[in-house]
């Protein structure tokens, strides 16, 4: 699937692609509205409708992968109550592996996520996926989501890398579409982000089980 004598840079996602999808599926749509749904004394089913609203408002955008915004705009401790789950924190099957594998090679390795700082130092502190990292990637840092036109050039800047010898494995089809736009030659989607739903249509990529598949030789 991949010809890894043509690729000098790794980017990888983190949520859905390295780590499993459940935990964040199950935060924002389960605990944080029954924590809502308790502060403001009012039914779950209610919370749900009201923060759902919320969420689609500001999909897409930087806020929507915002503690800070969601912790101020629902008045909850979101870095808190991330704590109280971080037991559903779990790595995919092979990731460790591929990680030190592709570290082997000397290639380039960068984590690219459009998670939140906070966020990430919550996640990585439990799965210590850190070490095998050259470098960690907050789309926070450059203002625009992965989803944006205006990340890629950004990135370019913010870390050099030459599209046609990148690889980039991601879960959201739409940033895949914005990274071809721009040029990554190299594209893999995630067959099931959330091990505990269904497999998701790729579409027009190819997309992996787990990283077992593309381990390089």
């Amino acid at each position: 699937m991949i010809d890894w004598t043509c690729i000098s840079t790794v980017f990888l996602d983190m949520d859905g692609t390295l780590l499993d999808l459940q935990f964040d599926n199950h935060f924002w749509l389960e605990h944080v509205p029954m924590r809502f749904g308790e502060k403001h004394s009012t039914s779950l089913e209610q919370a749900r409708k009201e923060i759902y609203a919320q969420y689609r408002s500001v999909e897409g955008t930087l806020a929507w992968y915002s503690v800070d915004y969601w912790s101020r705009q629902l008045e909850l401790d979101i870095s808190a109550l991330k704590q109280e789950m971080t037991h559903l924190i779990s790595v995919h099957p092979h990731v460790v592996n591929f990680l030190c594998s592709v570290a082997g090679t000397g290639k380039r390795l960068v984590l690219l996520t459009n998670a939140h700082i906070k966020s990430v130092d919550i996640k990585l502190a439990k799965t210590e996926l850190d070490q095998y990292f050259d470098r960690i990637i907050v789309s926070h840092d450059l203002g625009e989501p992965k989803e944006s036109v205006r990340f890629w050039p950004l990135l370019k800047e913010y870390e050099p890398h030459e599209p046609a010898r990148t690889l980039l494995v991601d879960d959201n089809l739409s940033i895949l579409r914005m990274a071809r736009q721009h040029g990554i030659a190299h594209l893999l989607a995630v067959k099931r982000p959330d091990t505990q739903g269904l497999e998701v249509d790729s579409e027009e990529f190819e997309a992996i089980g787990d990283f077992s598949e593309i381990l390089p030789n």
